[in-house]
């Protein structure tokens, strides 16, 4: 919007009320028609505080504005004519004031108003003369006349104006305007008289009302200057835009102004130009149109086909129960697993500090019974006072040990079974109240093992009613069940529940129910059966479902047992085991990679049978002089010892099949057999009772070691075994023992060493053995 243009001002022509300004004079009864001249030639005595009041009005106008006209003189700043006489207050020289009020003159009274108010109130009761709207439109019509109209539009509305007084005394001094350290600044404003309030008041409203007639007025001058310039009437002429001039004024063409020649083929051609844009644009919609119709179309058909087909919704709640269902068995799980956890832990550390116990009881009783006979092979060399009688801790558990036989041999006897070696027994026999103790803390575990899914649903905590819901998938759904990858996730899910029916299973009791006997294993297999016709099984994750929680579940707590619980010495522990290691193995065998967890399994086997062989085979060498024949506690306890290490042996190879020819061959033959069982034998008696050990080895023997029919010689590790078997027949071939000597040839023939054994008959002139060992 273009600036309003800058204003300048006339002077105005006002009717002064004094002619001069230094003859003022007090007429007591006397209201002259001009407002009152006084005459130049006296001067009343109490004109002179008016007239200094109007010098210090002069030097406090706050309120004095640049926009005075210069002309003005300063002596037509003084006030009202007033005469104290009559108490009268003359209006008329004010006109101009109640015209133009300033917002400046309400805050600043001068003092010469101050003053002659004062002496009013001395003398008499002050009389307010209030113009009324008549006067005021005239003193209008009059300002407006004044004005000489002029090229410039006021840009100021408000114009703010003094007393007539202050305006005359303006165009006599133009200098006499203050400087601004010389305006005196009024922080409060002076007491008023209730006639000044009353003047100030009227003066407001009426200066409210100019206001707002002149800014419809300037506004109006403003809008025509602005349409002016919009118009771009040239300079010099003089057109009159106000609503009384629009009719009168005609806008005439200029034939000055050259346009350029237009021809047929111009408007052909830009007709043609716009012809063509508005058929391309046409096209564009017709597209656009097409394709929305299109639209429409395809989105019914769709609206059509989802309303018909009541399947989606069927399948869409399928797959909504599907997701709720497996949510909630993952926190139940989730909320169950700590306690299982508990109860594994509290199962494990019941049994491991049983089998603690029991292995500690037997080195404890080794070592008291290993020193004891020391003590009675150094008979000899004694003192005199008699040292031999053990303290009493090692008679206690002297007295024990005999206890516990006592008790076996009595139970062997009742139940018939007198071929039974001493040594072979696994003494694991508890006492009483420990006994107790046991079951007691057994039974507690048992009960917390049942309670632990007493609050859920059959649906979240049993194998079955689990594997029924996702074979309901399988069968409706199978490719997003094999998208899925569900039968690799299940053993997952599963290994929780199958580890609370694993709490009660005890792998080192003959008596523990089989692993395909639990209702787990059973529901496992039967999920598995019915995925095997189903071709779009390509991954077969279904079919491995049974090795991958055999793997993650059961081979663990089977490492578990092995690696805490198990001892290689007891022969029904081994047992056992093996065949529940050889079950599992056989679900595992379908399987073409090697599991990481049948390995470890396998290790923790051996480290403990290497472990048992350290630390539980001793057998003693005495000498002759302290053998006095079978039944003297030295020849006793060796035969304990001995029996009890050929029980291991015996035991190690039960593992055949499921540990490698090499490993068992190491630690049978290389650890056990020729560092223990071929030295005892060595230092034992030939006869009859050397056969029978040498027998009972030749019999824990695997028969596949020997099953290659081109063998002539056996195997290394049997070569110290050999060579004793020879030795031993040279020496019971004179006499009374030939017996023994074919059956140490029936010994060699069933390790293989059938030269030995061919050239032992020739030497000894011997029949060939009745009946050879089959398999052989």
């Amino acid at each position: 919007m273009a600036l309003r243009p800058q204003r300048t001002f006339r002077r105005r022509q006002v009717e002064s009320s004094d002619s001069d300004g230094d003859g003022a004079e007090e007429r007591p009864a006397e209201v002259p028609a001009d407002a009152g001249r006084p005459s130049a030639g006296g001067r009343a005595e109490g004109a002179e505080p008016p007239r200094r009041a109007r010098g210090n009005r002069g030097r406090g106008r706050v309120w004095a504005s640049s926009r005075r006209s210069p002309g003005t003189a300063s002596r037509r700043d003084r006030g009202a004519v007033i005469f104290l006489e009559s108490g009268t207050v003359d209006l008329s020289t004010d006109e101009e004031e109640e015209a133009h009020p300033s917002s400046e003159s309400k805050d600043d009274q001068s003092p010469a108003s101050h003053s002659s108010s004062s002496l009013e109130e001395k003398e008499v009761s002050p009389i307010v003369k209030i113009p009324d709207a008549a006067f005021i439109q005239e003193a209008r019509r009059k300002r407006e006349l004044a004005r000489t109209p002029g090229d410039y539009i006021s840009l100021d509305v408000n114009h703010p104006s003094t007393t007539c007084d202050n305006k005359r005394s303006n165009e006599e001094d133009p200098e006499s305007d203050p400087d601004d350290y010389e305006k005196r600044i009024l922080f409060a404003p002076k007491p008023q008289t209730l006639r000044q309030r009353m003047a100030e008041e009227t003066s407001f409203r009426n200066e409210e009302e100019s206001e707002d007639s002149q800014e419809d007025e300037n506004q109006d001058i403003w809008e025509q200057q602005q349409m002016r310039k919009a118009v771009k009437i040239r300079e010099g002429q003089n057109i009159d835009l106000s609503p009384k001039s629009d009719s009168q004024t005609l806008k005439k063409f200029d034939t000055s102004i050259s346009f350029p020649p237009v021809n047929l083929e111009i408007i052909k051609k830009q007709l043609n130009n716009r012809l063509t844009l508005l058929q391309d644009t046409h096209r564009s919609h017709q597209r656009e149109y097409e394709k929305y119709i299109e639209d429409i179309k395809s989105s019914k058909t769709a609206i059509q086909n989802l309303e018909n087909a009541s399947d989606q919704t069927l399948n869409y709640k399928f797959y909504k129960g599907m997701k709720i269902y497996v949510e909630n068995i993952i926190d139940c799980l989730n909320e169950k697993i700590v306690i299982i956890e508990e109860l594994e832990s509290s199962t494990y550390t019941l049994l491991f500090k049983q089998s603690e116990a029991l292995l500690k009881r037997r080195q404890d009783e080794l070592k008291c019974e290993s020193s004891y006979l020391q003590q009675l092979s150094r008979k000899a060399e004694t003192s005199v006072n008699g040292s031999l009688a053990p303290d009493e801790k090692d008679q206690r558990i002297l007295e024990e040990i005999e206890a516990r036989r006592m008790q076996r041999r009595q139970a062997r006897a009742l139940s018939g079974n007198c071929d039974h070696q001493e040594g072979t027994s696994s003494d694991d026999e508890l006492a009483p109240a420990e006994m107790t103790n046991f079951q007691k803390r057994q039974g507690d575990i048992l009960q917390d093992c049942k309670r632990v899914f007493e609050d859920v649903h059959d649906d979240f905590c049993n194998v079955q009613n689990i594997l029924l819901k996702f074979q309901q998938w399988r069968e409706k759904f199978p490719d997003s069940y094999y998208e899925a990858f569900v039968g690799f996730c299940l053993p997952k899910l599963l290994s929780p529940l199958i580890r609370v029916q694993l709490l009660d299973w005890n792998p080192l009791k003959l008596d523990s129910m089989a692993l395909n006997q639990m209702p787990w294993f059973t529901s496992i297999t039967e999920f598995m059966d019915g995925s095997s016709e189903d071709p779009r099984e390509e991954d077969g994750s279904d079919k491995k479902m049974l090795s991958a929680v055999i793997n993650k579940t059961v081979v663990p707590r089977l490492a578990d047992f092995v690696e805490f619980i198990w001892d290689p010495m007891s022969t029904s522990q081994t047992r056992s085991l093996t065949v529940h290691c050889r079950l599992l193995f056989e679900q595992l065998a379908s399987e073409n990679e090697v599991s990481k967890s049948k390995q470890d399994l396998l290790k923790s086997v051996v480290g403990r049978i290497k472990k048992s062989i350290e630390d539980d085979v001793f057998i003693p060498l005495y000498p002759k002089s302290s053998e006095e024949g079978k039944m003297s506690p030295h020849s006793k306890f060796q035969e304990r010892q001995f029996w009890g290490a050929l029980k291991l042996f015996r035991n190690i190879l039960l593992w055949n099949g499921l540990l490698s020819d090499d490993t068992l061959q190491d630690l049978g033959l290389g650890k056990l057999l020729n560092r223990y069982l071929i030295i005892a034998l060595t230092n034992a008696i030939p006869g009859p009772d050397a056969v029978k050990k040498c027998s009972q080895i030749a019999a824990c023997l695997p028969e596949k070691w020997f099953e290659n029919s081109a063998m002539r010689t056996s195997i290394p590790q049997l070569e110290n075994f050999i060579q004793f078997l020879l030795q031993s027949a040279h020496k019971l071939s004179t006499g009374e023992f030939r017996n023994e000597v074919n059956e140490i040839i029936l010994i060699l023939v069933k390790v293989k060493a059938l030269n030995q054994a061919e050239s032992l008959r020739e030497e000894h002139h011997l029949e060939p053995p009745i009946s050879p060992i089959s398999g052989v």
